[in-house]
């Protein structure tokens, strides 16, 4: 309200500082009523000649004097007569001052700006997302702005995996749910789903989220997530070998580089599945050929000499991860728990290098 007084006072200022000069003009009539008084002041000359109260000489300078003076009068007349002509033009131009430009000029916003965008107060501009703040705050702003905008697929979209990182598995349903219901139904969004519901279930695969996994591979047979979970399903229902069956085929089906690869082979070895851990090209084919005992000879030199190098050298991040995973395809699990202590020990004094081996055991089912 403030704001608008302000403007009012500044337009009322405008509109004075254009009327103000025409409003001035110089009197009217002076130069005719001047003419009057000097026409008299001659006759009263002729009288005082008459009267022999002045001379002959007196008089006619007198005379001249006078006659000067009128005729500056007439002058002063005529180039006061265009200013009165003027009138009407002037009370025109005040016309169109006074109402003509705030007309124009409303006409102007309507056209031009924005009469009916509501208002922007400073405390709402202070709370602009900073990609600064805490996640917390960020995620508060967008459930306030999605409180008055419930029908926006898109931020519901963008609010439920945030909510599921922050272990707030019960909101993340209702924003999948959400997110599913105005931005539109898909394999993706049903396996994200699905997961929530086992996180707000403590990591059991419940019946509504097994559901959410199926209508998932209903839509995409390969949806890697909800076949993922599908086999975790089977795995806690007590039916392994269903479990393997689904995990096999769904590394069958799997890229080489997959990154989530590494846990389903975890998961497999878990439940007694046969996986072996990758091996190069080269020797792929020199074991297409080979009798199984021959082949798990071949796959554990590998694993040995992989060891071996890494005692030497123990900076192979990569390296490591590869070792402990094929002690878990082996059924080795000490060796693997053994190898894990000693990857932290040859990277404990890189932070960087540390940090991507925690990440690598945890997508093997190790605690990193």
């Amino acid at each position: 309200m403030t704001l608008w007084f302000v403007f009012a006072l500044m337009t009322v200022a405008a509109i004075f500082a254009v009327l103000w000069p025409l409003s001035r003009g110089r009197a009217v009539g002076r130069g005719g009523s001047e003419a009057v008084v000097y026409r008299d002041q001659l006759a009263e000359i002729d009288r005082d000649l008459a009267a022999g109260s002045i001379g002959a000489a007196e008089a006619e300078a007198a005379r001249i004097e006078i006659s000067r003076r009128l005729l500056s009068a007439a002058d002063q007349n005529e180039r006061d007569a265009p200013l009165q002509g003027n009138l009407r033009l002037r009370r025109v131009a005040a016309v169109v001052a006074l109402v003509g430009l705030p007309v124009i000029a409303a006409g102007l916003y309507l056209w031009l700006g924005s009469p009916q965008l509501g208002d922007f107060p400073l405390a709402e501009r202070s709370r602009v997302a900073d990609a600064n703040q805490p996640l917390t705050n960020l995620v508060a702003q967008v459930e306030s702005h999605l409180e008055k905008n419930p029908t926006d697929g898109r931020g519901w979209s963008v609010l439920a995996p945030v909510l599921s990182r922050l272990g707030r598995y019960d909101d993340a349903v209702r924003a999948y749910r959400n997110a599913i219901t105005y931005a539109g139904d898909s394999a993706e969004r049903r396996a994200d789903l699905g997961e929530a519901l086992l996180g707000a279930a403590g990591g059991v695969v419940t019946s509504d989220a097994k559901a959410e996994f199926e209508r998932a591979v209903a839509q995409n047979a390969d949806d890697a997530k909800a076949n993922y979970f599908l086999g975790l399903a089977a795995e806690q229902d007590g039916r392994k070998a269903d479990a393997a069956a689904i995990w096999q085929a769904l590394l069958a089906k799997a890229p080489a580089d997959a990154p989530w690869r590494p846990l389903v082979q975890a998961a497999l070895v878990r439940v007694g599945g046969v996986a072996a851990p990758p091996l190069p090209d080269s020797a792929m084919a020199a074991a297409k050929d080979m009798g199984e005992a021959d082949r798990g000879a071949m796959i554990r030199g590998m694993v040995d000499r992989l060891a071996t190098r890494l005692k030497q050298n123990g900076d192979d991040v990569e390296g490591w991860l590869r070792l402990v995973r094929a002690y878990l395809v082996m059924g080795e699990r000490d060796k693997a728990i053994s190898a894990l202590s000693d990857a932290r020990q040859a990277v404990a004094n890189d932070a960087e290098r540390l940090r991507q081996l925690n990440e690598g055991l945890k997508n093997l089912g190790l605690d990193g």
